[in-house]
């Protein structure tokens, strides 16, 4: 199947991508186009795949400890947030030997709570920014944004691009801003919300891939969360394909994050055959991918305690906060 990006001959071919906007569009328009039917069918195979039963607890473990629990709601106060913090440290009460989630993720003003109540813990507090979720702001504001969340202790953000600049071709603009935001957020790690609903097509999602990459982004990411279509498994393969040949051009591992539309077990497990079968088991860890769906943690558990039980049993009776 032709759905790689032939990986860039030496680390100078990188570097000659953005010495200036001309050759940053140069570089990005001579990817290679994704090759849309054999994507898909690709990823009607992956679909069907299953996995062996014994392996199953071993495969939802994995899915729990990739979760990034999240609330992003102007409702949002510090009790909400406290007590999803204990939820990340313990998902399932009644079952100790559940690990932790990856992550919990918030708005910059409450990531200080998310800090304090997460402290002693090995979840990491990630806060969205720059004008998240539309991104349509400044890029004054944005840093003062991130700086935010970064002051307040978190260690991972997630940026939004700006898809105005990005659908009118301003390529140069949008790898300006996710350096900048680089620069901002320190020894925090970088994650780049593509928000690939709203781009043009897989194509676009390739481009969007490499020029984030190029920037410096320590994971790209699906979606806000926000915007139909999300995290779909033919737009995952594809930014999968993108850090998988950047590892092969420059020996840097960078990270995944399916955000949007997850909800089940199932699904879970098939982005996980995904991760396996195109990138490579190595980056099968919550460094190297992520799930941005908290409404998955609960069916995780639930299908979690039917392995061990032998019979289903009523979400409502999963003991999370």
């Amino acid at each position: 199947m032709t759905t790689t990006v032939p990986a860039p001959r030496a680390s100078l071919d990188l570097a000659d991508a953005v010495r200036d906007d001309g050759s940053l569009r140069r570089f990005l328009r001579g990817l290679p186009g994704v090759d849309q039917v054999g994507l898909e069918r690709r990823s009607a195979t992956l679909a069907t795949r299953s996995i062996k039963k014994e392996s199953k607890l071993q495969a939802l473990d994995m899915a729990i400890s990739m979760i990034d629990l999240t609330t992003l709601e102007g409702s949002d106060t510090p009790g909400k947030v406290r007590s999803l913090c204990v939820q990340a440290r313990r998902p399932d009460p009644d079952h100790p030997d559940v690990p932790p989630v990856a992550a919990v993720c918030v708005y910059p003003d409450l990531a200080g709570t998310a800090v304090d109540a997460l402290r002693g813990s090995d979840v990491a507090v990630a806060a969205v920014a720059t004008a998240f979720p539309a991104g349509r702001s400044s890029r004054a504001v944005k840093l003062a944004d991130t700086a935010l969340a970064v002051d307040a202790g978190a260690s991972e953000i997630d940026m939004v691009i700006d898809r105005g600049a990005w659908l009118t071709g301003r390529y140069g603009q949008v790898y300006d801003e996710i350096v900048a935001v680089k620069a901002a957020c320190g020894s925090a790690h970088l994650k780049v919300i593509l928000e690939t609903g709203e781009l043009a097509g897989y194509d676009d999602v390739r481009r969007a891939s490499w020029l984030a990459l190029l920037a410096g982004a320590d994971v790209i990411k699906t979606s806000t969360g926000k915007i139909s279509p999300a995290a779909t498994l033919p737009v995952v393969q594809v930014m999968l394909h993108a850090v998988r040949d950047w590892h092969r051009a420059t020996g840097e591992l960078r990270g995944v994050k399916a955000a949007g539309g997850i909800r089940t077990s199932k699904d879970a497990i098939r982005h996980l055959v995904a991760v396996n079968e195109v990138a490579g088991p190595q980056w099968l860890t919550p460094d190297l991918f992520r799930f941005g769906a908290s409404s998955l943690l609960t069916d995780l558990l639930r299908q979690r305690r039917t392995q061990a039980l032998g019979h289903y049993e009523n979400t409502d009776r999963i003991g999370t906060a």
